[in-house]
């Protein structure tokens, strides 16, 4: 099962540097000037997953096939995206492709990057980027639910699942709630996707800190996880910077830097694994014999590959 994570935030929290890190390409386009990312940038990451290798060596697997996360560099949201602002439309309609959301919260202080609300408040930002999709997802049910009720009061089984879905999602959204708050039964599941709700996404609220922080985050940071779990949402720290500058040395040299700077693990591994845990997914390995046809049976070690 793929998953998809969009990663979204104001210009210039760090997102892009983020996606340049977890993909550990330049593609994204990092700049100090909002909207620098216009089109949205995907990238194919790889669930670190320590495990592997040691089942790898037991089976004497020839080739190991870890699971991937596909990343979307949202571009800048800002407020009024929900009315159109800054290509606001373009930009919550990549999200809706989404299957989950990792909003970035800026959890640091650099007079030399700019930020479009001239100041610093990661709590605050994090409010303007969930109420521009919380008034995407009201108008979204508000323009559907006339025609649902319709279709309802006729006798539509359907409609009336529907309809029942809609008003269990507008009670929150109404009180400036995000739907993911929202208990839907096993047997409503499908329904409720198909409902398309920005808010009702898994989210993991990622903390993107100085260097000074990375290994244990700052009061920020802690500001962020308080709100995340008010928020029914996950929360992780990294330093974005630092996770940049890791991405382009080998592998004996980013232990070297790690243990300089007292860390045991990129904080990108932390994000990673976080977002793949989202959808609580499990993964499964398979490996054994391959069979090759036509010709007589031999053995041959197959990859060794999750499965979730």
């Amino acid at each position: 099962m793929a998953l998809k994570v969009a990663i979204v935030g104001l210009p210039n929290v760090g997102k892009s540097t983020l996606f340049n890190a977890l993909t550990k390409t330049a593609a994204a386009q990092a700049a100090n000037y909002p909207f620098c990312t216009i089109e949205p940038n995907t990238g194919d990451v790889a669930v670190p997953e320590p495990r592997l290798e040691a089942l790898a060596a037991i089976a004497g697997s020839k080739e190991i096939i870890p699971s991937r996360i596909t990343f979307v560099d949202i571009a800048g949201l800002v407020r009024g995206a929900s009315k159109g602002e800054g290509l606001g439309n373009q930009f919550l309609a990549n999200i809706r492709d989404c299957d989950a959301v990792a909003f970035v919260a800026r959890c640091f202080v650099d007079d030399d990057i700019t930020h479009v609300e001239n100041r610093i408040d990661p709590i605050s930002d994090l409010e303007i980027i969930e109420t521009e999709l919380m008034l995407a997802d009201l108008e979204s049910l508000e323009k559907r639910v006339v025609n649902v009720e319709k279709k309802a009061k006729g006798g539509d089984k359907d409609a009336q699942q529907t309809l029942r879905l809609i008003n269990m999602a507008l009670t929150p959204l109404r009180a400036g709630k995000p739907a993911r708050v929202v208990q839907v039964d096993k047997e409503d599941q499908k329904a409720w996707h198909m409902l398309q709700l920005l808010t009702s996404l898994p989210a993991l609220y990622v903390s993107n800190v100085d260097e000074n922080s990375a290994d244990k985050g700052n009061e920020l940071s802690g500001a962020v996880a308080a709100r995340a779990a008010q928020d029914n949402a996950k929360a992780v720290v990294i330093s974005a910077k630092i996770d940049s500058e890791l991405a382009v040395l080998d592998e004996a040299e980013q232990a070297e830097f790690l243990e300089s700077l007292g860390l045991a693990e990129p904080g990108l591994n932390r994000l990673i694994r976080e977002a793949y845990a989202l959808l609580g997914l499990q993964s499964y390995f398979t490996v054994g014999p391959r069979r090759r046809a036509p010709g007589p049976f031999r053995s041959a070690p197959r990859p060794l590959r999750p499965r979730a």
